[in-house]
């Protein structure tokens, strides 16, 4: 892994690089900067934004002709409001990143103060736009007051991501606990619905809007000893196709991302109770190893974006080919 200083010498050199190049050159630049597999699995943020940033401002000072040629330098949500829950960590935290990398504004939410400004303090000092609010996504009142904070703060609501969740407790259908199980739904279910419920009300006032729901692998197939989990994933994908039907013809797309197995916060606590388990999902994976948040984070970016204009109702599967078998 590279250090930060060979990271900013390398920067440096790109940015005398671009100095000479065409305003295309610039943007392939961007976009090459922005690819996560150069970073292999490592946050760029505190490197690659001040340059891409850079890259973008100069060919917006530039840019005279066409807005086709403007289309080419804006990130994939350039110039929107993004809100993300669940945003303190995690898949949360890469996409956080991820849209303010591509030039969205984006309001973290997340019931762990600590993490969810952790998020935004990354986002500022590399140049992007954040706040923090925190929220129990379980709560209605909560939920609402998040929702009319981000649009009184800006305006309006472009984007959400439906992230915040729980794994819950492991045990059979038979064994779980009513507490457990109310538990699991009402923040991986409810407190989807929740905010589904309060992002559609301005997104119909304003006639546009993308939501992404995270779903799981789990909410496709069965997974022995998770049944609130697996029941919570199973009825977001239904939930997004139920909204995604009612509100297509309003201009609003609602999707949900549908990861494997990823590497995160959440998945490093399941492995201290035992580290075999890592071992026999990676046996298990087509691709011989976990996903990162970083990969969800660019699928759900790219469902945000004006780019999937014609997708909507879709539980996008992120999963290395687990559930091809």
């Amino acid at each position: 892994m590279q250090s930060a200083r060979q990271h900013n010498i390398f920067f440096r050199n790109v940015a005398s690089l671009s100095e000479k190049t065409s305003l295309l050159a610039a943007g392939v630049l961007i976009r090459t900067l922005s690819h996560p597999a150069l970073w292999r699995g490592e946050t760029p943020s505190s490197y690659a934004f001040p340059l891409i940033d850079s890259l973008r401002h100069a060919r917006r000072n530039a840019l005279t002709q066409s807005k086709e040629e403007y289309s080419i330098m804006a990130g994939q949500v350039d110039g929107k409001i993004a809100l993300v829950t669940g945003g303190g960590s995690g898949i949360g935290r890469s996409t956080s990143l991820a849209l303010a990398r591509e030039g969205a504004s984006v309001v973290v939410s997340d019931v762990v103060v600590e993490g969810g400004e952790q998020t935004v303090d990354f986002i500022k000092s590399a140049g992007g736009e954040a706040g923090f609010v925190q929220t129990d996504v379980a709560q209605a009142a909560e939920v609402e007051a998040l929702v009319k904070q981000a649009v009184e703060t800006y305006g309006r609501l472009d984007c959400a991501f439906n992230n915040a969740g729980i794994a819950g407790a492991a045990a059979r259908t038979g064994d779980y606990t009513p507490k457990h199980w109310d538990r699991v739904i009402a923040i991986n279910l409810t407190g989807v619905w929740l905010c589904m419920k309060y992002e559609l009300q301005h997104m119909l006032t304003q006639g546009s809007g993308a939501i992404v729901n995270t779903a799981s692998v789990a909410g496709l197939v069965g997974f022995r000893s998770g049944p609130a989990y697996v029941a919570a994933k199973h009825g977001v994908v239904g939930l997004t196709k139920t909204a995604a039907l009612e509100y297509a013809k309003a201009g609003i797309r609602v999707n949900a991302v549908c990861p494997g197995v990823i590497r995160t916060p959440m998945f490093e606590r399941g492995m201290e109770l035992d580290p075999r388990i890592e071992d026999g999902m990676t046996a298990k994976e087509p691709i011989g190893r976990l996903g990162k948040s970083e990969e969800i984070a660019e699928a759900v970016v790219w469902l945000c974006s004006d780019a999937a204009s014609f997708v909507t109702g879709h539980p996008m599967v992120v999963d290395g080919g687990w559930v091809a078998q």
